[in-house]
């Protein structure tokens, strides 16, 4: 069938049927798991007892096909003869109805960070008919491209089976799954007479393969070693069966266009033209080559990939392709837009004539994509036969202003961070309304809800709540929900832990302004004499969180609560990170009066904070730099490819580029990190400052950005430095050692704190200003 009959048929048969809820796509029926309802029911039996031990025999789990109506998750809770029985209509149904029970009866929880599932002797009963739950939408879809890099890259397979456990406990059945893909690209590639030479300087470094697929550059922190190649192989192999057996449906990745530079050499008639330079990379990394959507290779390319999959892995028939991800197409004309769709889609369907074509949205953000150009890549493709992500929903929608998408399905996602960066943050607000808003828009496709964090293993409130949303029929009472998450994370209800969470879920967790204000953590960017501090809550509001939390660290219980000693440490660890501005703010301030008694004082009290960051920080195994750099050496199968992952490791979380190009987008608040990366590098801007007062002259930020560059930020790069795996000191006393010395000084300058957020209203609201917010967080990487 050519993609002229397809639209044809797609005008008659896309029926687009409102359940009352949430739209369904006869298009999309076809999507299910494939396997059957035992292995499903294995798998998830597999899955409890990975979670529960000998306690998982407590429960009697079945998958039925036939459970609740057809095109969405049910599941149903009872209790028969003492046993907990959880029949649903998928494994991940299974996974969902269970991990409520555990939420919602048992006061447990099962995060990135660990789990609590103390459960009581005698389970809770649930007399019949029991509970039964259905999920409002088709779909929950899981992954920004970008999560790849910014979170999964090093992670083996006892991490990967335990975060397929999380996604199928949170309902995830459309998730991304990316790994291994340049094996496939690799046997295409060398069929067509490329050579490994060619494709190594195509290819991405480890850390930086999420740029390399979408075609915002090339090469860099590579060469791509073959052992790494045949490595991630095998591990999508394990990745795709333990999804599919939990009746996941894997999205896999498409061919977007972006061919080898060496594509010009072998086939000189091909028409190929270079991309724009992305992120100042330059010629040698950026500029990529893309191969134009009617040429007779585009199909060729893009259908053998697909073949060549579909023999390793076997196919879902969902693909993920990002043609124009931050990169401005060559022309803003209508037919060549609809050319590209029709290109990249046409190469699905040759190879998988029930391809469904899966695209991030983030792309129309862009002031390139009007109307005009939105409608005309959208509508080229029959209706029903793509799926748009809408990735950052709950502060920037982009349905309300395409009519939809102009008919095709789109997901609701919640993309919240970027970077992977660590700053308490969220929008519950928006993310506990914005589903519903979706669902009820004027002619509506809406198809689901999803994830889409750049980076991952932060703030895991916000996604608990998120995820609920699968079957949630309306807006949540947020505080009496937050009350509900503290009593299942620790287990255990506690006045101060639940004072501190409220207040918590009313500041640091309500960002209304539209802004990320998340990613702007002025104590991990390069030190200046501009440096914004900027903040959306009252810092007044998250010290009395973290007041509570203290307190609540003597009670019976808590103290030796793996889940609390981790968020006493995280709501420390931002605690001092805003108490630092005052001491940023001394700094200026006794530079621009050439006091230099005071600017010595306050800069030994600044460097002192980041020690004593590093401290708390190294007191819990889920604040250390050395996991990251172990779990990437880890993947080398000799000291070179060891090194070599270890400096894409270095290099993503702190210059990103070989000379800071994306520079601290990624940063990370870990401990090594301060010591030998933020600390040297703020006490070489401490000491420049000095050193202007004493000689009269005026701060030189591009003297100091070359002097830090070569001092400081290229060195740890390049480092070896090995740092302990093992937390060092007790966090719950170290913590009240630091609270007791730094809370005096945040009621001593109570004023300044107060006036941060007012001052932070003010600037958002000049329009000067807001032009360069806006430059900056439309240049996501």
């Amino acid at each position: 069938m050519n993609l002229q009959q397809v639209i044809l048929v797609g005008v008659f048969t896309c029926l687009c049927i409102d359940t009352g809820h949430s739209i369904e796509f006869d298009t999309l029926k076809h999507l299910k798991a494939k396997t059957s309802a035992e292995i499903q029911t294995e798998a998830v039996k597999a899955l409890i007892k990975r979670v529960l031990g000998s306690r998982s025999r407590e429960f009697n789990v079945t998958v039925d096909f036939n459970l609740g109506p057809q095109g969405k998750d049910t599941y149903k809770i009872v209790t028969e003869n003492g046993v907990q029985k959880i029949s649903g209509s998928t494994g991940v149904a299974v996974a969902m109805g269970f991990y409520y029970y555990i939420k919602y009866y048992c006061n447990g929880q099962f995060t990135w960070a660990g789990q609590q599932v103390n459960l009581p002797v005698n389970l809770p009963t649930i007399p019949s008919p029991g509970i039964t739950k259905t999920t409002i939408d088709r779909f929950r879809y899981y992954q920004n491209t970008c999560t790849a890099s910014y979170s999964l890259v090093w992670l083996n397979w006892t991490r990967w089976e335990r975060h397929i456990d999380w996604m199928a406990l949170q309902g995830i059945n459309l998730p991304l799954a990316f790994t291994g893909q340049e094996a496939i690209f690799q046997r295409v590639y060398l069929k067509l007479g490329f050579t490994y030479g060619d494709l190594e300087e195509h290819f991405g470094g480890s850390a930086f393969l999420a740029w390399a697929r979408m075609g915002n550059m090339r090469g860099w922190g590579g060469p791509l070693p073959q052992t790494w190649i045949t490595g991630k192989l095998v591990l999508q192999h394990k990745i795709l069966g333990r999804m599919r057996s939990l009746g996941m449906i894997p999205v896999l990745p498409g061919f977007a266009g972006h061919v080898p530079a060496a594509t010009t050499r072998l086939y000189p008639n091909a028409q190929v033209t270079r991309l724009s330079n992305w992120a100042n990379f330059g010629e040698n990394y950026s500029e990529t080559y893309l191969l134009d959507f009617q040429d007779p290779m585009f199909k060729q390319i893009g259908s053998s990939f697909i073949k060549e999959m579909e023999n390793e892995f076997g196919v879902d028939h969902v693909y993920n392709a990002d043609s124009f991800n931050e990169m401005t197409p060559r022309s803003n004309e209508s037919s060549y837009l609809q050319s590209a769709s029709r290109g990249v889609y046409e190469a699905m369907l040759d190879a998988d004539p029930q391809a469904i074509w899966l695209m991030q949205g983030w792309l129309f953000h862009y002031p390139f994509w009007g109307p005009q150009q939105i409608e005309a890549l959208l509508t080229a493709i029959p209706p029903g036969k793509m799926i748009i992500l809408d990735l950052d929903a709950e502060l920037n929608p982009t349905y309300t202003t395409t009519h939809s998408f102009y008919g095709q399905p789109f997901i609701w996602c919640m993309e919240h961070n970027f970077g992977g960066t660590m700053e308490l943050y969220g929008a519950l607000d928006p993310v506990n309304k914005g589903p519903f808003t979706g669902r009820n828009f004027v002619n509506s496709t809406m198809i689901g809800t999803g994830i889409t964090p750049e980076g991952i293993f932060q703030n895991e409130v916000v996604y608990e709540f998120m995820n609920e949303n699968a079957w949630r029929t309306e807006p949540r009472n947020i505080t009496q929900w937050i009350s509900d998450y503290a009593r299942q994370r620790y287990g255990q209800f506690d006045i101060n832990v639940d004072k501190a969470w409220n207040i918590l879920q009313n500041s640091v967790y309500q960002c209304k302004d539209n802004h990320n204000d998340g990613d702007l953590v002025f104590l991990t960017r390069r030190p200046n004499d501009l440096n914004e501090t900027l903040i959306w809550y009252k810092p007044s509001d998250l010290y009395r969180a973290w007041d509570y939390m203290v307190i609540a660290s003597s009670a019976p219980g808590l103290a030796n609560n793996q889940l609390f000693r981790y968020d006493l440490v995280d709501i420390t660890r931002n605690s001092l990170q805003v108490i630092s501005m005052k001491m940023y703010s001394d700094i200026l301030a006794a530079y621009n009066m050439k006091n230099t008694t005071a600017l010595q004082n306050a800069g030994d009290k600044f460097i002192k904070l980041l020690m004593d960051l590093d401290a708390v920080l190294e007191s819990d195994t889920h604040f250390l730099l050395s996991n990251w750099i172990g779990d990437a050496k880890a993947w080398g199968t000799n000291v070179n490819e060891s090194s070599l992952y270890e400096y894409n490791a270095r290099n993503q979380i702190t210059l990103w580029g070989p000379n800071g190009e994306i520079m601290d987008y990624a940063s990370k608040q870990w401990a090594g990190l301060f010591i030998d990366y933020y600390k040297p590098r703020w006490q070489l801007f401490i000491d420049t400052l000095m050193n202007c007062v004493k000689t009269g002259q005026k701060f030189d930020s591009g003297a100091y950005g070359r002097q830090v560059l070569a001092k400081v930020e290229k060195r740890f790069t390049f480092s070896t430095k090995v740092y302990p795996r093992t937390a060092t000191g007790d966090s719950i006393s170290i913590v009240t050692s630091i609270y007791s010395y730094y809370r005096p000084f945040t009621h001593q300058h109570s004023q300044f704190y107060d006036d941060l957020k007012k001052q932070s209203d003010v600037r958002k609201h000049n329009p000067a200003w807001n032009r360069k917010y806006t430059k900056y967080f439309t240049m996501k990487y």
